[in-house]
């Protein structure tokens, strides 16, 4: 069988990269807007419509008059935007979440795409909230490293420019604490405080890793890194896109750090505890374009239409 797809955004990041994983599929035909016709409603409109199933990479406002645009229930819509990442009747597009995700999305019209470093810190940190060795009440805090193909067109443009020393080094943003994944990374983790979270982009095109730093304290009395360690292993037993590294990843260690880009070109999340007998570092990294973006979705669109859940990644 062959399925329509419709990428609306389709010269965006997401977007290009998106029919790159297409592009060698025989079952999918693309849909493709004229470029002098990327902003016209009624042809945005007619292809969506047109569609088995739509990817909306597009920022959010623009998202939801996308979703608007849909008149029939047939086509599936794929959001790559925050927009509906926390609004009920939106599956949330993360397969791994827990054992009953994939039948919500196998079933669903409109599916939310998660966001780069919300996925890394939702993965790492779900299976301890389940397991109940972190209490729904925790108060936790998270970094996240990311190249800075994240920001897009406009912040590739200039990096790779190179015009700006202080483009050399990492920097720290979202300053504000209000950085637009938190309310997902609550919301999927069944946490009832937004963590104190510090993203950092790096002078590096790609790759992401989040870090959870915790005191044994905070977890289930009597926790210790094995035990986290098993929780995961456990809850992503089978997973073909999670791999859960051995406590204190011996690889890792020899090499004296962690490689933040070593899941790239890849749909593959790799997740590692290190820890002593007071404190651990609970590690998530993934291709932030990868299984952070554009992977992501189209995992997500082959759980919705039944076929292999690999196929094309």
């Amino acid at each position: 069988m062959t399925y329509k797809v419709f990428v609306d955004g389709q010269e965006g990041t997401t977007g290009l990269r998106i029919h790159e994983y297409l592009a060698a599929r025989g079952d999918i035909e693309v849909l493709r807007i004229d470029a002098d016709k990327r902003k016209d409603a009624a042809e945005r409109s007619r292809l969506l419509n047109a569609a088995d199933v739509a990817f909306l990479c597009l920022p959010d406002v623009a998202s939801r008059e996308a979703a608007f645009m849909v008149n029939n229930s047939n086509t599936c819509l794929i959001d790559a935007s925050t927009a509906h990442r926390t609004t009920p009747g939106w599956a949330f597009g993360l397969p791994e979440l827990d054992r009953g995700q994939r039948t919500k999305i196998r079933g669903a019209k409109r599916i939310a795409n998660p966001g780069c470093h919300a996925s890394a810190f939702i993965l790492a940190v779900r299976p301890l909230v389940d397991a109940g060795l972190l209490s729904p009440d925790a108060l936790i805090s998270a970094t996240s490293i990311t190249g800075y193909s994240g920001g897009g067109k406009s912040m590739i443009a200039q990096y790779e420019a190179a015009s700006e020393p202080k483009l050399t080094s990492p920097r720290p943003y979202a300053l504000g604490l209000t950085h637009k994944h938190l309310p997902e990374m609550m919301a999927h983790t069944g946490l009832k405080n937004a963590p104190v979270f510090m993203p950092i982009v790096g002078n590096f095109y790609k790759g992401l890793a989040v870090t959870v730093p915790l005191h044994l304290s905070q977890l289930r009395a009597g926790a210790r890194p094995e035990d986290v360690q098993q929780a995961l292993a456990a809850h992503y037993e089978g997973e073909r896109f999670v791999r859960v590294l051995p406590l204190r990843d011996p690889a890792t260690l020899e090499e004296g750090a962690f490689d933040v880009q070593a899941c790239n070109d890849t749909n593959r999340v790799d997740l590692a505890v290190f820890g002593n007998d007071q404190q651990i570092l609970l590690m998530a990294r993934l291709d932030n374009l990868g299984k952070g973006a554009s992977g992501a979705a189209v995992q997500a669109m082959n759980v919705h239409l039944g076929v292999d859940e690999g196929l094309g990644l």
